[in-house]
């Protein structure tokens, strides 16, 4: 939802609080308090766009049963109100419902105030089925349905609801009833269909098994894909740079429960607020976990996870493992892998996990913490690698193999098991910058999982800081860069980005817009191709709109553009690519940049976009 909207409900959800826990009138202290107030709400209702009176919208307070109608001019009373914060709704047809708060000091010294609304004009709706899975999809009804709690309805007997009076954006729908799993799910802007009504169709089964704390089988087809197999956590610069601030990409995952982003690594949490306190053991269900969707083959059958913890020691540890569902089972079930691992230290250590039941299939693999006992009990599992390798994978190793390049610490294992991408265009201009900081909303944890809603390449592509680290949050985009050595190597780059895609017509042509930051020293890059026989293509571009760009040493381009930002995206060079000779085929595509020039400072290689078509 857009911030207006998210500020409303906030406010909202306060004054619901203070409602039920307040209950004063204009009376003085010490006064019998009415049933009805004695303070007025009066005002003018107008169309937001064209600034004219509306009519017919109704006025109402949560919690009073007072409510008032709009005249022609605009015009409303609300009497009978009591002192106290409340929560005054404007609704009408057509039109998006509107929350505004007042508050006892509001009112003027005749218990009066003036609230004056401004509406928008909103006929788009979300509509849909929601059927029982308990009962052979029959309709459901009694389930409320809600992107808020300004927009909520219930379904009929024929499990039908129309959440109306919206307009055409990105919302959360969520779907509620008593002994059954609760479901959310995403209607984005794209999702409304314009025809005699502009409508989004959002058919919804309930009461599914829950596979995972809170997560059905029909929840976990959608779930995000691991394609690569290394994820890492974590801004401390051990082994750097390998491990680096810069390249803690793993909190750009989906995590279910409480999780945190900390220098250590991304870690999961035991939910200890004063309700969940209360919840019993269960060393079978994860309390908090991350999850995603991935390729087993024989090539990275073996999980290898890297950890330490936070609140635990050997005598009281905290408890976590892994669990693996099969989607395309006949009754999909969580398997633990192993049994439940325990560890209490702030010494990382490396477990690793069997997968080898599952080569050739597309599984759900989760990794969480297992609450051990009920009350007070913060226990943290610290994930600072997740690694899919043929082996066990140790220590700050990079992933065990035989080199498709030599010095790239790129195995072909690693080229043969990364799964293809889904997605064609990627941008590499993030939603939100971030400060050099773990906060949850304004650090680099709250700018990483902005990254999901705009497949960003940092979270699509996977980063290789073979020698330098990145530029995160530039307004011109993603950056990779060299450093300032007297070391030329056109051969090996200083960093990389890849990813592997499934060529064939319509998806074989990819365009790469970019910038450097000189007007003089040249940036050096190519685009490598790797095929899953090991065969490697350093691929020229077709085309491109660089102010200079030449061929250079070893299949790299060097060029000079120092323009173009997210509002001037044409000042950008644009490299057009032709990938036909690979139609049919399975390619890794990588992105690198190089030092073509000795001790000639930070080159850097900025990514606006990559789209294939």
């Amino acid at each position: 939802m857009k911030p207006l909207k998210i500020n409303r409900i906030f406010r909202f959800l306060v004054l619901m609080i203070a409602i039920v826990s307040m209950a004063s009138s204009c009376k003085k202290d010490g006064e019998q308090q009415p049933l009805k107030g004695d303070c007025t709400i009066s005002g003018v209702v107008t169309d937001r766009n064209t600034g004219t009176p509306l009519a017919g919208v109704t006025v109402s307070i949560k919690g009073m049963t007072e409510t008032a109608t709009s005249g022609n001019d605009g015009k409303y009373t609300l009497q009978n109100v009591t002192k106290e914060p409340h929560a005054v709704v404007f609704s009408r047809t057509n039109y998006q419902t509107v929350g505004i708060t007042v508050t006892a000091k509001d009112f003027d010294s005749d218990n009066k105030t003036t609230l004056n609304a401004t509406m928008l004009y909103a006929t788009a709706k979300i509509v849909g089925v929601v059927t029982d899975a308990k009962n052979n999809n029959a309709p459901l009804a009694g389930v409320t349905v809600s992107i808020g709690p300004l927009v909520t309805v219930t379904t009929g007997a024929d499990g039908k609801y129309a959440l109306e009076n919206l307009l055409v954006d990105d919302y959360t729908v969520t779907f509620t009833k008593l002994n059954y799993v609760t479901v959310t799910r995403p209607i984005a802007k794209t999702d409304f269909v314009v025809g005699t009504a502009t409508v989004a169709t959002l058919d919804i089964p309930m009461g599914g098994a829950e596979l995972l704390r809170g997560l059905t089988a029909i929840d976990l087809a959608g779930a995000d894909k691991w394609y690569y197999n290394e994820y890492r956590g974590g801004g401390n610069a051990d082994a750097y740079p390998h491990w680096d601030w810069a390249c803690d990409y793993m909190c750009s995952n989906t995590y279910v429960g409480d999780w945190q982003e900390q220098w250590e690594g991304t870690t999961l949490r035991i939910r200890n607020d004063a309700t969940n306190q209360k919840n019993p053991a269960n060393l079978d269900v994860f309390d908090s976990y991350t999850y995603g969707s991935k390729k087993i083959t024989t090539d990275n059958k073996i999980m290898s996870l890297r950890i330490r913890t936070h609140n635990a020691d050997a005598t009281a540890p905290a408890y976590f493992g892994v669990q693996v569902i099969d989607l395309s089972a006949a009754e999909p079930k969580a398997v633990k892998i192993g049994d439940v691992k325990t560890y209490g230290s702030d010494v990382y250590t490396d477990f690793d996990f069997d997968l080898s039941a599952y080569i050739g299939k597309e599984v759900i693999i989760a990794v969480g913490i297992y609450r051990q006992s009920t009350g007070d009990y913060l226990k943290q599992l610290v994930l600072r690698a997740i690694r899919f390798a043929s082996q066990k994978v140790t220590d700050w190793n990079w992933l065990p193999g035989t080199e498709a390049i030599s010095g790239w610490k790129l195995p072909l294992e690693a080229v043969r098991s990364t799964m293809p991408h889904k997605k064609t265009s990627f941008t590499g201009i993030s939603p939100i910058s971030a400060g050099r900081d773990v906060s949850m909303t304004t650090g680099y944890p709250a700018a990483y999982q902005a990254w999901r809603n705009v497949s960003h390449v940092a979270a699509e592509w996977t980063f290789v800081p073979l020698k330098k680290d990145p530029e995160v949050f530039p307004s011109e985009g993603y950056l990779i860069k060299t450093r300032n050595t007297a070391e030329v190597n056109t051969v090996v780059p200083e960093a990389y980005l890849y990813s592997k895609f499934a060529i064939a017509s319509g998806r074989n042509q990819l365009t790469f817009k970019t910038r450097n930051f000189s007007s003089t020293q040249p940036t050096y890059f190519k685009l490598t191709a790797i095929k899953e026989d090991g065969t490697v293509v350093h691929i020229a571009p077709s085309s491109n709109t660089a102010q200079s760009a030449s061929a250079a040493e070893d299949g790299c381009w060097k060029f000079i553009n120092n323009a173009g930002t997210k509002d001037t995206p044409n000042a950008y060079a644009s490299f057009v690519y032709d990938l036909s000779q690979f139609n049919g085929s399975n390619v890794l595509l990588a992105f690198g940049v190089y030092n073509g020039v000795a001790n000639s400072g930070e080159n850097k290689l900025a990514f606006y976009s990559i789209n294939l078509n």
